[in-house]
This record gives C-alpha cells, sequence and structure tokens, in this order.
C-alpha cells in the first residue's frame, strides 16, 4: 500500500478529505456537517489506477478518528463509508448514526 498523506478541506457546510494522486487526480471522501455533532458522508471516490490500496479506507478511517475528536456522529449515504462502518462493527458504532 502507498502511503500518501490524507489532507482535510473543510467549509461552514462540511468538507473533504483528499489525497493526490500521482497522475493529478484526486481520491476524495466528502460530507455535509448538519450541525457540529452529525455529519453526512455522502461520497467516496479513488480513480480506478489506485483502488485496492487501502486509501478510501484510510480516508474512512480519519473521518471516523475526527469525528470522535469532535464528538460527532456520522451518517453514512455513501455505500463505501457504510459498509466500511459494518465491517468495523462494534469497534465503530459509537461514531455511527443511522
Amino acid at each position: 500500500m502507498n502511503d500518501f498523506p490524507i489532507q482535510l478541506e473543510t467549509t461552514e457546510k462540511g468538507g473533504r478529505y483528499f489525497v493526490p494522486m500521482p497522475n493529478g487526480d484526486d481520491a476524495r471522501l466528502t460530507f455535509v456537517r448538519v450541525s457540529d455533532t452529525h455529519w453526512i458522508a455522502d461520497h467516496t471516490f479513488v480513480p480506478v489506477p489506485w483502488r485496492g490500496q487501502g486509501i478510501a479506507e484510510r480516508m474512512v478511517e480519519r473521518l471516523v478518528a475526527d469525528a470522535r475528536q469532535a464528538g460527532a456522529t456520522i451518517t453514512p449515504t455513501c455505500w463505501f463509508v457504510a459498509d466500511e462502518l459494518q465491517r468495523m462493527s462494534p469497534a465503530w458504532d459509537d461514531v455511527r448514526r443511522g
């Protein structure tokens, strides 16, 4: 697995975790901040050449860690985030909402 650094950009309404890929594309996980304590993870994307290297999983791990630090819960509307939260149950149940 390549160890690409995960970056975070935030706005008033949410943000995105992203990993710049060597070819200029970005892997990304986007979220909407419903409130300070409720986030919706709505989209995850990794460019085809970079899939299967754990990049999306690492972005979800970062999302979970940041949600815990903020005292927030996550509603996954993105199938990938939902699958990861389920796969990591019960360890991540404290941040899963819905």
